[in-house]
């Protein structure tokens, strides 16, 4: 019975079939191209001998015989040149099947550690919406407690908004559907008053720290800009380990605004830096992850950021973290 179990759970290696695919292609190719060159020599000496026993001249026969190792000469030469764009053009076919299938791998991996996240993020606050409705509805409190559970209820219930609004935005930019209404704004005031509002107590125990510089304009679309910064920061927060989250807006140049956002945490290696920005892309595995997320919110951003013709980079923040550089155009 073990025995069973251990052979219907055995698994081939990702990618085995087709290189075996390519290389009996392969194999096949060069006895083929092997035979011809025999043929193409056994009808070349038999040639040889007919001519041998002809009733031709001497320099006549020499003459046939140049000509016959001239074709021999071109057909393995034909053969040869043959085969060699056929094997580049096998090379080529493989390679871009081969990518094709681990991009395929990948995606369905991403989906899947997506759905895991999504499942995640949706449990947890519902789970926990239902705990405190169900304790204010089944137990006599004081007014404070009532108070305090009402908060967490509606906590959770914006976290549970926020996920909701980011999967349909992402989707709607996707598709085209969601043109921007950009308009002449105060760029400074904008992300000074919502950066307050929604990070109130991260600015009051220290953990966010702002440098806004004065009456930068920029034209821009209110919400997408809230959903830049917004994400961010909650990245920023959720990856800093705890340190602190600064937060720097200033003008680059004559032309350009510069956002930054950086943490101190654990950094993002050289080599993830371009896939954060993937869909569904979170670092790690999902059954054993601790960090909440879905893996669309840095998505979502770069969206954004190109949709306001702008450019988004990552860098190391020295001793340790990493930032995140968003550069708009000035009105």
């Amino acid at each position: 019975m073990s025995w069973l179990s251990k052979k219907s759970s055995f698994k081939a290696p990702k990618g085995v079939l087709i290189y075996f695919l390519g290389f009996y292609v392969l194999i096949q190719f060069v006895w083929w191209a092997f035979m011809l060159v025999e043929l193409n020599t056994e009808i070349y000496t038999l040639k040889l001998e007919m001519l041998s026993v002809s009733e031709l001249a001497g320099p006549e026969q020499l003459i046939q015989k140049a000509e016959l190792d001239q074709k021999l000469t071109l057909r393995i030469w034909m053969v040869l040149g043959e085969g060699a764009v056929f094997v580049f053009i096998l090379l080529l076919g493989f390679w871009a099947v081969r990518r094709s299938i681990a991009k395929e791998l990948n995606l369905a991996e991403q989906q899947k550690n997506f759905l895991l996240s999504v499942t995640h993020e949706l449990k947890s606050p519902l789970a926990a919406i239902k705990l405190q409705l169900q304790t204010l509805n089944t137990r006599e409190l004081p007014e404070e407690k009532k108070l305090q559970l009402y908060k967490r209820a509606l906590a959770d219930t914006d976290r549970l908004e926020n996920l909701v609004e980011n999967l349909l935005l992402v989707n709607k930019v996707e598709s085209g559907g969601l043109p921007l209404n950009k308009e002449k704004v105060n760029f400074s005031e904008l992300l000074t008053s919502q950066i307050r509002t929604t990070y109130s107590k991260e600015l009051e125990d220290g953990r966010l720290k702002t440098t806004i510089q004065d009456g930068i304009e920029a034209e821009i679309d209110k919400m997408a800009i809230q959903s830049i910064v917004i994400n961010l920061i909650d990245n920023a927060i959720k990856y800093g380990a705890g340190s602190q989250v600064t937060v720097e807006i200033s003008v680059s140049g004559t032309d350009s605004i510069e956002f930054l956002v950086a943490d101190q945490g654990e950094g993002i290696p050289n080599s993830e830096k371009k896939k954060v920005f993937d869909r569904f892309y979170r670092r790690g595995n999902e059954d054993v992850r601790q960090t909440k997320g879905t893996g669309i919110g840095l998505y979502l951003v770069k969206l954004l950021v190109e949709k306001h013709d702008g450019t988004i980079t990552i860098q190391d923040n020295k001793p340790s973290g990493a930032k995140f550089s968003v550069m708009l155009p000035r009105a």
